[in-house]
């Protein structure tokens, strides 16, 4: 899977903005804050739907316009395609081959990418919410189904709690219970799904630590449900049946509180080295080795699922990476997969790489420079 061509219109510092990339490795080199890691997040937003940096479609916009337009011309072993995404004051709108796509959830998914960035250490120290954004991300782009069954989720979830807020009602209401119906199916649906998820890449994650490490520790992940009962093995049914008793046992509680207390949306992943939780056993370089290993183990688990590379976007992590075998780990990688690196300096970076396209980044202008 290749992206051979960005465009970007008033998207974050850019007036204008083209980029043919190369289907090997591609270098944007330029000062902090002029717009290198815009270029990512314009990729990234195509693919998942979401920015790793903005919570709001106007702060992607340039500043005194209106809208923004991106637009990726994307190769893969289906044919080619060409992603369109407007932002503007109505909302959203997204094109796949110039044919409009009614809902975000059909547009996502159809360019995968894996990011890399300097805040992935928060996946190991930072709260259960990035971790389960972390699912969400991944699962998102490779299941269109999970994307359903998450916005419905979301969806019930706030009219639950809108309703837990405002209630004067006794707690068996009809209305709380049509909520709990619908957050149980939905989230029996996002949870069993994790947990397929999860049950495969950890694989992946432990041999790359260990590979990294030299085997000197090991490295694991689980599920943490906020839902007692909740086993791996489980069908979607008697998760539904799970969730559906745990809202009625906790509907006194939620109603006290305003607040849905059990559900997909406060389960976390837990990490564990030699058996005891990474948040309390291990050491800056180990948390910045499980957090490198999860992001190779997210491009082999795609490489596995979808039979071919996702695109491999590194966000200025490679100065962070002292560590000479998750360097090489990662040129290695970028060998293999389309790679858009970000730098402020090619001092190191241009030695190390055999062959590349050099982008020169100044002021929201991309200029492609010989090498």
């Amino acid at each position: 899977m290749d992206i051979r061509r960005v465009e970007l219109h008033d998207f974050r510092n850019y007036a204008k903005a083209e980029i043919e990339l190369s289907p090997g490795v591609n270098v944007l080199v330029g000062e902090n804050g002029q717009g290198k890691t815009n270029a990512l997040e314009a990729m990234l937003l195509i693919a998942v739907g979401k920015s790793h940096r903005a919570h709001r479609d106007r702060d992607l916009i340039r500043w005194e316009q209106d809208r923004a337009r991106i637009l990726l011309e994307v190769s893969t072993r289906y044919g080619d395609r060409r992603l369109m995404l407007e932002l503007g004051p109505e909302g959203r709108r997204a094109f796949a081959n110039g044919v409009q796509v009614g809902r975000m959830t059909e547009f996502v998914g159809q360019v995968q990418v894996v990011l890399f960035a300097p805040e992935d250490l928060d996946l190991v120290k930072g709260s259960p919410r990035v971790r389960r954004r972390f699912l969400d991300t991944e699962l998102g782009q490779l299941e269109p189904l999970y994307l359903h069954h998450l916005s419905l989720y979301n969806r019930a979830l706030l009219q639950r709690n809108r309703w837990l807020k405002t209630a004067s009602l006794s707690p068996d209401d009809d209305v709380l219970a049509t909520f709990d119906h619908q957050i149980a199916f939905h989230g029996a649906h996002v949870i069993h799904r994790r947990l397929r998820f999860l049950a495969r890449l950890r694989t992946y994650a432990a041999r790359i630590y260990s590979d990294i490490a030299s085997g000197r520790e090991e490295f694991a992940l689980s599920y943490r449900s906020s839902v007692s009962g909740v086993e791996e093995d489980m069908g979607v049914e008697d998760m539904t049946e799970i969730l559906q008793r745990a809202l009625q046992k906790n509907r006194a509680q939620d109603l006290r509180l305003g607040t849905t207390s059990v559900g997909p949306h406060r389960d976390d992943v837990l990490l564990f080295l030699d058996g005891r939780e990474v948040h309390t056993a291990a050491s800056q370089g180990q948390q910045r080795t499980i957090a490198l290993s999860l992001r190779l183990a997210e491009i082999d688990f795609m490489r596995e699922e979808l039979g071919e590379y996702p695109v491999l976007l590194l966000d200025d992590v490679l100065s962070e990476l002292d560590d000479l075998r998750q360097r090489n780990l990662v040129l290695g990688m970028s060998r293999k997969v389309q790679t858009v690196i970000t730098t402020t300096s090619l001092n190191r970076l241009g030695q190390e790489l055999d062959d590349f396209r050099l982008f020169r980044v100044c002021s929201g202008i991309i200029a492609e420079e010989r090498v």
